[in-house]
């Protein structure tokens, strides 16, 4: 017999994913991946999930697991699972920002916690990385605002549109306190802001960031790329993604991991602001952004960037010798400072010019150390139901 469950579907961010209960799942780790790769469509030889509710992309095959948290200052925990599309396995090596904006929509539409109405900040706690998330939002009639039902005047009320996302929704802030290491020994794990690593006798340099994502940042003129590229012709380049992957995996045992998952770390590719143009057609002016980037996500250029991982640049653009510093300006990007005998903080603010537009991402420093990381994103559920919970494939 099928068994059903409650869902939602939710856009987060520029991705997508299918938000459960936790509580709602079978218990036994095993049988839950199943159940959630058989929802999802996978695996799928054909690369395209069209048997289940994922899309064939890493952006389109995503999992969240929610559940009220009994950690005493904390709202939810949730999981983030990154189903992969060609094999029956299920990735829980890191977060996710974009899809992290839809957990508190989520909880509240699904009674896992209540809320009065106005500007309301809530802490989660995910458990990929054992790390604090705060996300502040508007709060109407016990559900996340739509776009542009808050009016309160607040940093979270009106409308805003994300660069990748046609139409509007209300603004929800993402706040990482104490990003660093969140899979690694801190914010850089091998303790200098560049590395060389060896390409087959090629000396490539890097800069390895562990800022809510581990990252490895590597200039696009280094791997015969100009990083002004739409996706599909990264992707269509086998020679320079071949290196990047090779580069990935030196990365990664650079920076102490012991395997290599597909999910993390992740490869930013940059390049000094220049006109582009973005997937819709549209003029990107150099003018616009501080950086360009094009990330590698899952074996394949992500259509916009991983919040975690515009993120993790903010915080590299401020630290002198990264080599996003050294394409920002680690003052030239727009910041502001406060100075006194004992404290000293900087905000910095970074525009990365993605294949889908500007995206912003800050970064906070308090005393030379790495405070929190800050992303806008907005969130809207697509779709409240139930799914099939069985493995029969037919």
């Amino acid at each position: 017999m099928t068994e059903w469950i409650n869902a939602c579907f939710i856009r987060g961010g520029t991705s997508k994913g299918l938000f459960f209960n936790a509580a709602d799942l079978p218990t036994d780790d095993a049988d839950r991946d199943a159940a959630l790769c058989h929802v999802m469509g996978s695996p799928d030889p054909h690369g395209r999930q069209l048997n289940g509710m994922g899309g064939g992309i890493s952006s389109l095959s995503k999992v969240m697991l929610v559940t009220a948290s009994t950690r005493e200052g904390f709202d939810v925990d949730y999981t983030f699972g990154q189903v992969e599309v060609g094999i029956d396995h299920i990735d829980y090596s890191g977060n996710c920002g974009n899809l992290s904006s839809g957990v508190i929509p989520f909880a509240l539409e699904a009674g896992i916690i209540s809320s009065p109405d106005g500007q309301q900040e809530f802490q989660l706690f995910n458990t990929n990385t054992s790390k604090t998330v705060t996300v502040t939002l508007e709060v109407v009639n016990g559900r996340a605002a739509p776009a542009g039902a808050a009016t309160s005047g607040s940093a979270t009320s009106g409308a805003v549109e994300l660069p990748g996302v046609a139409g509007t929704g209300s603004p929800i802030q993402l706040s990482y306190p104490s990003p660093a290491g969140s899979r690694t020994a801190g914010l850089l794990p091998t303790g200098s802001p560049t590395n060389v690593l060896d390409d087959d006798g090629s000396a490539i340099t890097v800069s390895l960031v562990d800022s809510t994502l581990p990252v490895i940042i590597v200039r696009a003129a280094d791997v015969g790329l100009s990083g002004t590229e739409l996706p599909g012709e990264i992707d269509a380049n086998r020679p320079a993604m071949a290196l990047l992957e090779r580069l990935r995996q030196a990365g990664a045992a650079a920076m102490g991991f012991q395997t290599c998952p597909e999910v993390v770390p992740k490869i930013a590719v940059i390049a000094p602001p220049q006109d582009s143009t973005t997937l819709d057609g549209a003029d990107l002016d150099a003018d616009s952004v501080d950086i360009m980037v094009r990330m590698i996500s899952m074996g394949k250029a992500h259509l916009a960037v991983p919040g975690t991982g515009a993120m993790c640049l903010a915080a590299a653009a401020a630290v002198p010798g990264t080599l996003v510093s050294d394409i920002t300006g680690h003052h030239s990007t727009e910041q502001s400072s406060e100075h006194s005998t004992e404290h000293s903080t900087e905000h910095s603010i970074v525009r990365l010019g993605t294949p889908s537009g500007a995206v912003i991402a800050a970064a906070d420093y308090a005393d030379g150390e790495l405070a929190s990381t800050t992303l806008i994103r907005t969130a809207r559920i697509l779709m409240r139901g139930q799914v099939p919970l069985d493995s029969d494939r037919a």
